[in-house]
């Protein structure tokens, strides 16, 4: 039996921005299940266990507000396996958690790359409204909270090609979706990441415009926006969206300079994806999607593919 369309497998990507900024700023949770960007939610006491792969490349950035090409590491390449869970406590409330392993290169140039488990991340979505318009549409407006931390020792000191940014963080975000009969939908999304500070091994860095003799970097907050549209009905859900994000203070590179791991990184991009659950007795849903960074500011102009399955458990 073909599940509901508010049970169907969701897959919302996020997108690295220079080197692999974005997956530890916000919420890591981007695999095969219902995801924190959206209205949907898993079936109660069903369980998704799924994996996915992404390669993200870029060879130009925002140096601040000058776009540039990246001629002495030539072309960065992040490549990301994710491991990832959801689970359907009720109607009203699903949990997931995630972890993502990640290997960065740089094609020029005398950088080592860098690999290994980046932040464990942990939410909860809970709606808290439901109502039916003219007879003819669902409104749902849900609340989102959660957190990650890094999982492993690596450097968040060595941009760009450090895994991730080493903070530990918690996050809230709040979605409001509509979607009507004939399986179309549309939902928009803003939260808010609040991000401890990192320690540096080494006593003191220049960033921002003063040296400042520490090895703790205080790390500024975050806020992200979104909207999605796309058709989810049968055994098909097909996405595309609108990703913005804004780190709520930091520095730019300076010229000449190695990103810092405080930078002010702000991003907007497109993205979209398509998920086919495969017919009964299946219960696997494979997904593939792509995204690009259209504008930004101290990150990389990327491209990401993904691809990726997810099996469901209790259905």
């Amino acid at each position: 039996m073909v599940p509901p369309a508010h049970a169907r497998a969701r897959w919302t990507p996020r997108m690295p921005s220079l080197a692999i900024a974005a997956l530890a700023i916000l919420p890591a949770v981007h695999a095969h299940a219902q995801s924190l960007t959206d209205g949907f939610f898993v079936q109660p006491r069903e369980l998704r266990l799924g994996v996915d792969y992404a390669t993200d490349r870029w060879d130009r950035y925002w140096e601040g507000s000058l776009k540039r090409d990246n001629e002495n590491i030539g072309t960065l390449t992040t490549q990301r396996v994710g491991w990832s869970a959801a689970y359907g406590v009720s109607r009203r409330l699903s949990v997931f958690a995630s972890l993502p392993y990640v290997h960065t290169t740089a094609s020029e140039g005398v950088l080592s790359p860098m690999h290994g488990f980046q932040d464990l991340t942990a939410a909860a979505k809970v709606r808290l409204l439901r109502a039916t318009l003219a007879g003819r549409a669902t409104l749902i407006a849900s609340a989102i909270a959660g957190g990650s931390v890094p999982t492993s020792d690596y450097t968040p000191d060595f941009l760009p090609l450090s895994i991730g940014l080493g903070s530990r963080a918690a996050f809230v975000r709040g979605v409001v979706q509509v979607h009507d009969r004939a399986g179309w939908f549309a939902n928009a999304s803003s939260g808010h990441v609040w991000r401890s500070t990192v320690h540096l091994n080494r006593p003191a860095y220049y960033t921002d415009g003063q040296l400042v003799l520490s090895d703790e970097v205080a790390m500024p907050d975050v806020a992200d926006y979104g909207a999605e549209t796309g058709y989810q009905r049968g055994r098909w859900c097909v996405p595309v969206g609108l990703a913005v994000q804004r780190t709520l203070g930091g520095g730019d590179i300076r010229r000449q300079d190695m990103p810092f791991v405080s930078n002010r990184m702000n991003f907007t991009k497109v993205h979209a994806e398509a998920m086919y659950t495969l017919p009964a007795p299946s219960a696997v849903t494979l997904g593939i999607g792509a995204a690009r960074v259209l504008d930004g500011r101290n990150v990389g102009q990327s491209t990401m593919l993904m691809g990726g399955v997810t099996y469901a458990f209790g259905r």
